[in-house]
């Protein structure tokens, strides 16, 4: 058995500590740090079209709740489990918690989720 690469090694580790600190903050009540996906917004006069740039990320594992005019998106976004053990050369896409806010022109909105060119969109029908 080849033994491990150091740096291979303490960016696992690094990423192990990591999610073990995210886990920690959520079981004590903790705000968490999260980052912000970067988005588009376009607006026709029957809907909002919000696309959020989440690569690897499953619609359906997005959050989306409208608070007091404010568009809320959060999640989640991890490696994969079976790459975890993987040889790192470069990790430049954002990993762990995210959350986006969003204020919303005055009205009522029905969301819904898809993917569309390899972005989570979300279309907000204006009712």
């Amino acid at each position: 058995m080849q033994p491990k690469n150091p740096l291979d090694w303490m960016l696992s580790e690094a990423l192990d500590s990591l999610t073990r600190a995210d886990r920690l903050r959520q079981q004590f009540g903790r705000q968490e740090a999260c980052w912000e996906p970067p988005i588009d917004v376009l607006e026709t006069e029957r809907e909002l079209l919000i696309l959020v740039a989440l690569p690897g990320v499953n619609p359906d594992n997005v959050e989306t709740v409208i608070h007091d005019g404010v568009l809320i998106i959060s999640g989640q976004r991890t490696l994969p489990q079976e790459l975890r053990n993987a040889r790192i050369h470069r990790l430049e896409l954002p990993q762990g918690r995210f959350e986006r806010r969003i204020a919303l022109p005055l009205g009522r909105y029905a969301i819904s989720r898809f993917v569309m060119d390899g972005c989570v969109a979300l279309r907000l029908a204006k009712s």
